[in-house]
């Protein structure tokens, strides 16, 4: 159970995240409206790894904003040493990564999660794009995705750049430009070549995120 991997996971899914959709729904509007494509092929059940590309601070909240069910996240150690901060993001599913590092605590927590029937999300990039473009991906990534034959989906983010820009912490309105699309998901079976599910990844996160807006 994820209760016995992430104190307060039940409450986040039960209890925060129902009530913060509800209370939040005018702000996201303003701050959008967030268009959704594709959640409907979203797994409501099971372990599930979600992958999407990194534009923005706003980026989680985007995803889970776009996903029918609650999320643990992948998040940069620093965050997790800011007082406050730190005990909140784990009150809101997250747990740390040591960036530009095999952090193979992590990849392994993450695995656990799936086994748990949780859904994961990964930014592979590891960072922020500052100009949008899909930066070279962690291979850490293709080590999850076949490790517990969990299905894959991918979520292609655009315009979350124009709520919180790149450097910015203050939000503001995308003006209906920020966008948040789902592909098919895909399983993957532990003798699967490590760049076979980069190179699938990649072409989903091009295909799904990186052109610039209409």
């Amino acid at each position: 159970m994820a209760t016995d991997l992430v104190p307060g996971s039940r409450f986040y899914e039960r209890w925060f995240l129902p009530v913060g959709r509800f209370v939040f729904a005018p702000l996201f509007w303003l701050l959008g409206p967030i268009r959704v494509k594709g959640a409907a092929l979203v797994p409501k059940t099971g372990g599930l790894l979600i992958v999407a590309n990194h534009r923005s601070d706003f980026d989680p909240i985007a995803v889970q904003y776009a996903c029918p069910r609650a999320m643990h996240y992948m998040s940069k150690r620093e965050l997790f040493d800011i007082r406050v901060l730190g005990p909140l993001i784990r009150h809101l599913n997250c747990f740390p990564v040591e960036r530009d590092s095999a952090d193979r605590g992590a990849l392994k927590f993450a695995i656990k999660l799936l086994e748990a029937g949780e859904a994961v999300t990964v930014f592979p990039e590891g960072r922020i794009s500052e100009s949008g473009e899909l930066l070279p991906l962690k291979s850490g990534v293709a080590l999850i995705a076949r490790s517990t034959g969990s299905p894959v989906i991918c979520c292609g983010l655009r315009g979350t750049e124009r709520i919180v820009p790149y450097g910015s912490v203050l939000p503001r309105p995308s003006w209906g430009r920020a966008r948040v699309t789902w592909g098919e998901p895909r399983r993957f079976a532990k003798h699967d070549e490590a760049e076979a599910i980069m190179g699938w990844i990649e072409h989903e996160l091009r295909t799904l995120g990186v052109p610039h807006d209409e």
